[in-house]
């Protein structure tokens, strides 16, 4: 057992969760009724989406109180980046409506609900009232919103504090970055628990439903992932980027696909980025910001379901029309944290874009409930691995600047148990 125990310690976390995936897949089909595996997996996210806004607020508090400045260039960089990757994710899931054209079978019983947007203008008068909501209830509701914007504020106001009040600031900071790595550990146990639940409840089935619009949907955000991003950041580096782009996608993609959270992956981001060598100051605020507004997976999810909608009403979409569907969806996924329910809630205003009514449109939101086993975290793995990037990319562009020599995408910080 010793040797065993040995031998797991010398393993690095990636290979550890890919163990636990395949033992979960194995016990997913054998033993379908064993409810206790999958709590595993439900006490891992809950112990991640219950740390995330804590660890973002105190970061970012930590962070903004105790910088002297010069990395506002940084985030200018990294916003840009975020929203082109969003804006491009759009116009590639266009380009793949038109060319394989999807046929929805709309006879599932609408889903109800209050909270749908009936227009952009709505989900920015969303996005604006989550800003200014109670710092109490933002933690609690983990609306980072309104926690970078509280975060921010206060860092800025205890710019001036004592040092003695600042590494206290410090200190909480460290304290909650180190229960985050007691929770990272056990990402294999738990990983292992929400791949038993996902093979156990849904089985192959779903894609023999939904295959077509599946395979829309996966094609259009693979090639986002691994064709769109990397190109972007290859050009804002003018360096080979795909290496940075590939480690995102396996040492965070993966943890996201699973969990299913963009919130819930913040913490397993920020080990990424500490382990990339980031600047702490730097990535503590732009990888919120980023499960904020790069919405890849989301923009090509709103794009897709629209269009797929508007060609099985038999609705004639000209190019123009789909172009103004590309910005109106960017809009759209970059407010979408904001709203109960993500991105699939934002389908009936795209579909309103071709007239089509809300009682129709919400039986495309019931489409995308079913088949959000796959489309939901396959976006999440999307929006989350962009984060990095492009968190790194900003980093990565000042460090060109600087003249200062690095490998892109090298591990810095090489901490095996983190």
């Amino acid at each position: 057992m010793s040797k065993v125990v040995k031998l797991w310690k010398k393993t690095t976390l990636i290979s550890r969760i890919v163990i636990g995936i395949i033992i979960g897949i194995i016990l997913g089909l054998t033993v379908p009724g064993a409810s206790v595996i999958g709590l595993f997996g439900t006490l891992f996210v809950g112990a991640l989406k219950s740390v995330a806004p804590i660890l973002v607020f105190v970061l970012v508090l930590s962070s903004i109180a105790n910088t002297t400045g010069g990395f506002g260039h940084k985030f200018k960089t990294v916003i840009i980046l975020y929203l082109t990757s969003t804006l491009l994710a759009a116009l590639v899931a266009v380009i793949a409506s038109f060319l394989f054209p999807v046929n929805l079978t709309l006879n599932l019983d609408a889903y109800q609900t209050d909270a749908i947007p009936s227009s952009i203008a709505d989900v920015l008068i969303n996005m604006f009232n989550n800003i200014v909501s109670n710092p109490i209830t933002a933690l609690a509701n983990a609306n980072y919103l309104c926690i970078l914007a509280w975060a921010i504020l206060l860092g800025i106001a205890m710019h001036r504090a004592s040092a003695s009040v600042k590494n206290a600031l410090v200190s909480v900071s460290d304290a909650v970055s180190q229960i985050v790595k007691w929770i990272i550990s056990c990402a294999p146990i738990g990983i292992l628990g929400l791949v038993y639940t996902t093979v156990s409840e849904n089985g192959l089935g779903i894609f023999k439903d939904y295959g077509k619009l599946l395979l829309v949907l996966v094609s259009a955000m693979l090639i986002v992932a691994l064709v769109i991003d990397p190109i972007i950041a290859s050009i804002a580096l003018k360096r080979n980027a795909y290496p940075l782009a590939l480690r995102c996608l396996r040492e965070s993609g993966i943890t996201a696909f699973f969990t299913r959270s963009s919130a819930a992956n913040i913490p397993v981001n920020m080990n990424l980025c500490k382990r990339l060598g980031l600047d702490k100051d730097m990535y503590s605020v732009s990888l919120p910001l980023g499960a904020t507004i790069n919405m890849d997976g989301a923009a090509v999810t709103i794009t897709v379901m629209a269009l797929a909608t508007a060609h099985t009403m038999g609705i004639s979409v000209d190019m123009p029309t789909a172009l103004l569907l590309s910005f109106l969806a960017t809009l759209g996924a970059c407010g979408a944290s904001g709203i109960a329910g993500g991105s699939l809630l934002l389908i009936p205003m795209a579909c309103s874009l071709f007239g089509v009514g809300q009682d129709i449109s919400m039986q495309v939101v019931a489409i995308g409930m079913i088949i959000g086993v796959v489309q939901d975290s396959l976006e999440t793995a999307i929006n989350s691995s962009g984060d990095v990037l492009f968190a790194a990319t900003a980093e990565y562009r000042s460090w060109i600047k600087e003249g200062r020599e690095f490998k892109v995408g090298a591990i810095i910080n090489d901490d095996k148990d983190e």
